[in-house]
């Protein structure tokens, strides 16, 4: 475009020098130079505000040129205070927030994962760079900023309601029945293993009738056979009335859990509790540096990612959370607080970021940066500068002849 413009440029010059004494031949020709003396003049006008802009005019030392490099720090604090007082409140991004669904979108990109969105080649760049930032990083310091911030999120997060509704969820698409039937068969597998504690706690407490004439042991035998056949009834019977009794206890947690205030105080104050206890920093230290090490791997791997269980889980998550707009709610509303948290603590060393940044570029740095990417507009200035300089040229030289 610099060079279209000049070519303009060129040729109002040559057909000036062309059309010199040409209006004796014929009074068009003055018209023709008229428009080309003030598209020259329009040209050279608009060439030296957009070179000026950048760089000094031909080199010579003239003063106010070279704008940009010679204001680059002025520029840098005028962009980090723009930046800080239009975009970095914390209304603005809670309000900016709080019209976006991220738990709906990540929902249908995890959902649909399989199809191919998460092998793209933008996305194989993101994991990357992920990758290679998850490395570089402190992971002591890390996991404990992560621990940190978990821990005041989930500290402001109502979990006694979520929780209800993930059981009513669960029991309405009936997901909840392997549960039980894990749980009988937990129950077995420990009644197998403990089976000699029991036989032994049943005979201490038999008489000594019983003892001499040997009817604790056939005691123990029928305590226990009565267990094991009431075990697998329970298995076996999906109508028993054990379950129908587990199942009622499940529906009024679930119920507890979303309506009965007292019970979610004292969810509340179990979940302070277990947050607060020094066991569980260290064992979320372990557990975020396995996470850690996985997410490097699984980032380096998209493949694994869309293939096998992890992608069934990630896709059957993705749908779920999808398909739940109060789920979405509960997690749109922890991404809006982090958000606007970390505007709160960061946004002055953001804006002081940003504003160090452009104070290091040097000047052909920041001027082949800027230039770049208003460059082009600025030329198409200086070609209609050529063309209305031409046109008022016409309009002058047509009054000049009326007069």
């Amino acid at each position: 475009m610099r060079m279209v413009a000049t070519a303009t440029l060129a040729l109002m010059a040559c057909i000036f020098f062309a059309t010199r004494g040409a209006e004796a031949v014929h009074p068009f020709w003055g018209f023709v130079h008229a428009f080309s003396e003030a598209a020259m003049v329009g040209g050279l006008a608009d060439w030296f505000a957009v070179t000026a802009l950048f760089r000094k005019p031909l080199g010579l030392p003239i003063p106010h040129t070279a704008i940009i490099p010679e204001n680059k720090d002025r520029i840098a604090d005028t962009m980090a205070a723009f930046l800080q007082s239009n975009f970095l409140i914390p209304s603005v991004v809670a309000r900016r927030m709080g019209a976006m669904n991220i738990a709906g979108n990540v929902g249908s990109m995890l959902a649909e994962g399989q199809k191919g969105a998460l092998g793209s080649r933008v996305g194989a760049g993101a994991a990357e760079l992920f990758a290679q930032i998850l490395e570089s990083l402190d992971p002591d310091r890390l996991g404990t900023q992560v621990r940190t911030g978990l821990k005041t999120q989930f500290d402001r997060l109502e979990i006694a309601p979520l929780l209800g509704r993930m059981l009513d969820s669960m029991m309405a698409d009936r997901r909840h029945l392997p549960l039980i039937d894990s749980f009988v068969k937990w129950g077995g597998l420990t009644l197998e293993d403990n089976e000699q504690l029991l036989r032994d706690m049943i005979q201490q407490r038999a008489n000594a009738l019983l003892r001499f004439t040997g009817l604790d042991v056939r005691i123990a035998n029928s305590v226990l056979d009565g267990l094991y056949r009431l075990l697998a009834e329970v298995l076996v019977d999906q109508e028993h009335p054990l379950r129908a009794k587990a199942q009622e206890g499940l529906e009024q947690l679930a119920n507890d859990l979303q309506h009965d205030p007292e019970f979610q105080a004292k969810v509340e104050g179990w979940k302070r509790e277990l947050l607060d206890n020094p066991a569980v920093a260290e064992w979320w230290q372990g557990v975020w540096e396995r996470m850690r090490h996985g997410m490097i791997r699984l980032a380096r791997e998209p493949d694994a990612l869309s293939k096998g269980m992890v992608g069934e889980a990630l896709a059957e998550a993705g749908a779920a959370l999808r398909d739940d707009p109060q789920m979405q709610r509960q997690i749109n509303r922890f991404a809006r607080r982090t958000a606007v948290g970390v505007t709160t603590r960061y946004g002055e060393q953001i804006v002081r970021l940003v504003s160090e940044t452009v104070k290091r570029w040097d000047a052909s740095t920041i001027t082949s940066r800027i230039e770049n990417a208003v460059g082009r507009d600025l030329q198409f200035i200086r070609i209609n500068g050529t063309l209305v300089g031409g046109l008022v040229g016409v309009a002058i030289h047509t009054l000049d002849k009326i007069l």
